[in-house]
């Protein structure tokens, strides 16, 4: 019979005694628990003691927390938490260095339990805490386990971090800087620092003054991968702490230092593994320099804007530069607007007379005109053959630039989550990103250029501008998921992926989707082939049977003859013969030729066909050679040769042929049969489980039943 629910099954252990096993009433309090644990073991004071889990954290239990204890737990009886807190407050302010020494060490592993960081912190020990470190000059174990200590107690937010005094935190920021000093100790003072800077305004600008990016940057191209790491959680704390003026300034001061590369060279392709907390403070700090976009992205372009105008203008003129340079009295100036709004539909605006209306709309707003400069003035040829390429195809098959630039502006801002706020737990950076100065603008001009590449695969018109988008986002996404390393990694993958594959990957996952290729599904399919195969040879028989008119090729390959073969009903003879022009299908009497499919010895196909090895040059010969068999029968010199009219009767014959001789199709014929039949047949046998997922595994065989004196025996049945 279960216990009750609130009684739990336990065991006690204490060092020196035989470890009690008691049933724990989660109704009574846990002080007479607690006496009652004492007086098996003769203990006297029992308010002096205090349960503990004995693996693990070995976390204190409290009436708080009492029902997490589970059955089968082990507890350990060890001093109180207020008692420890009262001789570690002690131990910590001897004179003697030893005990002061285990006492912190005995402080911070005790620290990370909230009781005993409760009962210390009460007793002003955090003061003791700021004294060791503001008036100590020890930098060895003692520092060590005194900063691990104030980390574990300031965990539980009994304290706020703002309570810190400018002494120690300098203290602290003393220790980020020395370059003699212990590394254990400069891993804990970047800790510190990092949870300090999110905490106020004040703390932050104290630790952005004192601890520069130049000494950060130094510890970051450290061997040691801890201190690296915490190096690199506070960059991470001061960056998202900062103004957004301020933040600028400080990506712009990290990529003139080449932190990419750094990063790009020494963290994400280092020996050592990249661990979960390095991988989301790169996908931060790759977020926040993304991030730097979003100002751009939502500011909509301003028709009276010089500056802007210019950029627009740039465009055009960098286009079409030849057809600009006529001296500005040679047009009126109702003859020029009229050449820039041509020229401006050339490039893809949709409001030509007034391109910087198409720029109104945010996001994606001036990050793409941003986009399209970038890419004429460093990809000028690029730039140029997109524009005049364009320019030639009739009007509903161009490929409109501006247009395609602003929306997939939008679509690489909505991939890379540009002006979205940074995941707390995301780790999905791109490793290419650290590998590229101007990361944004350098993918945009590979993937204008795949744009166009994808709209003539698509034989794209303005109607299909949409649907083309569609496509190269999927293209992006799907390459981006596979992490390359670099841009040219990138470019070379994203190429690769042409519309063709892209509708061949859409097919596999519809029919995942379908659940066509769940496992329960695929040994169905393994089952189910044997007899459609056999459906398949029957119906390559059958077509045999039929028969087919063939031409016969003289050695100056000139079509002049016609001859028909046919497999006799019962299998075992072919016949054929020569037959007039227009005789469709003449009856088996009339082929005069025949050969028993017992002399059959062989299928030769193409090449090895002895009637198309003559030489012979062009494109005929290789069309020959993609639809010549033979049979060879009695003796290996005579053939009985073949040229199919098309490739489907090369098939089916080739099969058939096979089927005669024993041995497996092997066309393309058969394996599209055979998807198509499969593909009908499963789909009517999981009619009856149409919205009802397959598991992968089959459910379990239940055990026999203990007796099977519910079986009716039929001997003792009366007569």
């Amino acid at each position: 019979m279960p216990p009750p629910k609130d009684v739990v099954k336990i065991a006690i252990q204490m060092v020196g005694a035989i470890p009690q096993l008691i049933e724990l009433q989660q109704t009574k309090p846990l002080a007479s628990v607690l006496k009652d644990v004492c007086d098996a073991w003769s203990l006297p004071n029992a308010e002096r003691y205090a349960l503990q889990y004995a693996d693990g954290r070995q976390t204190y239990i409290t009436e708080s927390n009492r029902r997490d204890i589970k059955n089968g737990s082990i507890l350990r009886l060890t001093t109180s938490p207020d008692q420890e807190a009262e001789q570690l407050y002690i131990g910590i302010q001897s004179k003697n260095v030893d005990v002061k020494t285990d006492s912190l060490k005995k402080l911070a592993s005790l620290s990370q339990d909230v009781t005993f960081a409760q009962e210390f912190i009460s007793r002003n020990g955090l003061k003791q805490i700021y004294s060791i470190v503001e008036e100590g000059n020890d930098t060895g174990e003692m520092l060590a386990h005194t900063l691990k200590a104030f980390t574990e107690l300031m965990e539980h937010d009994f304290v706020s971090w703002e309570n810190l005094s400018t002494v120690f935190i300098k203290k602290i920021v003393s220790y980020v800087n020395m370059n003699a000093v212990d590394a254990s100790i400069q891993q804990l003072s970047l800790s510190i620092l990092e949870n300090m800077v999110p905490t106020s305004r004040l703390l932050f600008e104290v630790v952005k003054k004192e601890v520069t990016l130049d000494r950060l940057l130094t510890h970051l191209q450290v061997t040691n991968a801890q201190l690296q790491l915490k190096a690199m959680a506070l960059l991470i704390a001061l960056l998202l702490s900062a103004t957004d003026a301020e933040r600028r300034d400080m990506m712009d001061y990290l990529r003139e230092k080449n932190i990419r590369q750094f990063i790009h060279k020494n963290i994400i392709h280092s020996s050592e593994p990249l661990g979960d907390e390095m991988a989301h403070y790169l996908y931060v700090l790759q977020s926040v320099s993304l991030n730097l976009c979003e100002h751009r992205m939502k500011m909509s372009m301003d028709p009276y804007s010089q500056e802007q105008r210019d950029l627009l203008q740039s465009l055009r003129q960098t286009a079409f530069e030849s057809e600009s340079e006529a001296p500005a009295g040679t047009f009126s100036t109702e003859r020029r607007r009229s050449l820039c709004a041509k020229e401006f539909r050339k490039l893809g605006f949709l409001n030509n007379s007034n391109p910087a209306e198409d720029l109104r709309r945010a996001p994606p707003g001036l990050l793409a005109l941003d986009n399209m400069v970038y890419f004429s003035r460093n990809t000028p040829n690029a730039y140029s053959r997109f524009i005049l390429e364009n320019s030639s195809r009739e009007d509903k098959h161009e490929c409109p630039f501006a247009r395609s630039s602003i929306q997939l502006t939008l679509i690489l801002c909505e991939i890379l989550h540009i002006g979205e706020p940074c995941s707390e737990t995301a780790q999905a950076f791109y490793p290419m990103f650290f590998g590229q100065d101007h990361f944004f603008q350098e993918l945009f001009c590979i993937c204008i250029q795949l744009v166009n590449k994808t709209w003539k695969e698509m034989r794209a018109t303005q109607e299909d501008f949409d649907k083309v988008m569609q496509v190269v986002r999927e293209q992006i996404t799907r390459t981006l998921s596979l992490k390359p390393t670099s841009l040219e990694l990138f470019k070379t993958r994203v190429n690769a992926l042409n519309y063709s594959e892209i509708l061949k990957l859409r097919q596999t996952e519809r029919l995942h989707q379908e659940e066509t290729l769940a496992v329960p599904v695929l040994e169905l399919r393994e089952k189910l082939k044997p007899e459609l195969l056999e459906l398949i040879r029957q119906q390559r028989l059958l077509h045999l049977c039929e028969g087919t008119l063939f031409r016969k090729i003289s050695s100056r390959r000139r079509q002049d003859k016609l001859w028909y073969c046919r497999l006799s009903p019962n299998h075992k003879m072919l016949h054929y013969g020569d037959v007039e022009e227009g005789v469709q299908s003449p009856p088996i009497e009339s082929l005069t030729e025949k050969i028993p499919v017992a002399d059959m010895k062989m299928l030769l196909v193409g090449k090895e066909c002895p009637h198309t090895k003559e030489k012979s040059s062009g494109k005929q010969n290789k069309d020959v050679l993609e639809l010549a068999f033979s049979i060879v029968h009695d003796v290996e010199e005579y053939c009985l040769n073949f040229i199919a009219p098309t490739r489907y009767e090369f098939c089916l014959w080739t099969d058939g042929l096979n089927v005669l001789l024993g041995k497996e199709m092997t066309s393309e014929r058969t394996q599209t049969d055979l998807d198509v039949l499969l593909s009908m047949e499963l789909k009517l046998r999981l009619l009856d489980l149409e919205n009802i997922s397959i598991p992968d595994n089959p459910p379990p065989i239940p055990k026999p039943p203990s007796n099977l004196n519910f079986c009716y025996d039929f001997s003792h049945a009366e007569q």
